[in-house]
């Protein structure tokens, strides 16, 4: 039931996003078109920030699923911009009225499931400590997060497979190279 309540409750602030900016959704403006109390509200989340949060988390889990692996990597990127522009009305209207780095924090645990996954695949026959590990994922991690902010505040123009096939080409083999020089077995 729990989690019927939470969906509810994000299509809700999604369904208010299309009328108005998300600073000027209160709490109660949710709970009024979801029909339930605020009490119900506050057992699930800390604030609308938190609703927020969770909805991203939400939405990227569906669009990675098993896309984390290095043959797959790309795919889980394309995804996440997909899902990001599925729901363009609730990124776009969060981006406009919160900081940059309040996007960021909601971006940056996509990329980080998606890169620590491909980052375990590339080590799994080598030793490298996993704080190097956690290291490599989260630089890849910058550069997913820097060019989708990029990319939003650009409002979604470019296409997101050209965006991901130009970024292939950059990083390509990248990842097995980084890792190999973290290495403490090294042949």
């Amino acid at each position: 039931m729990s989690q019927i309540t939470k969906r509810a409750l994000e299509q809700s602030l999604k369904n208010l996003l299309l009328k108005k900016p998300l600073n000027k959704i209160t709490i109660n403006d949710i709970t009024e078109d979801c029909g339930i109390n605020r009490m119900t509200f506050y057992y699930h989340f800390k604030d609308i920030y938190d609703l927020v949060e969770w909805a991203c988390m939400e939405d990227a889990q569906k669009a990675l699923q098993e896309k984390k692996t290095h043959d797959t990597w790309q795919e889980g990127l394309l995804q996440i911009y997909y899902a990001v522009r599925e729901n363009k009305p609730f990124i776009m209207n969060v981006y406009r009225c919160v900081d940059r780095e309040q996007v960021e924090k909601y971006l940056k645990p996509l990329t980080d499931n998606l890169l620590m996954g491909v980052v375990e695949e590339q080590s799994a026959n080598m030793v490298v400590r996993e704080e190097d590990k956690a290291f490599i994922a989260k630089v890849y991690s910058y550069i997913f997060v820097g060019l989708m902010l990029d990319w939003i505040k650009d409002d979604m123009k470019e296409e997101p497979e050209k965006l991901v096939s130009r970024l292939a080409l950059v990083i390509q083999d990248t990842f097995s190279d980084a890792l190999e020089r973290f290495r403490t077995d090294k042949p």
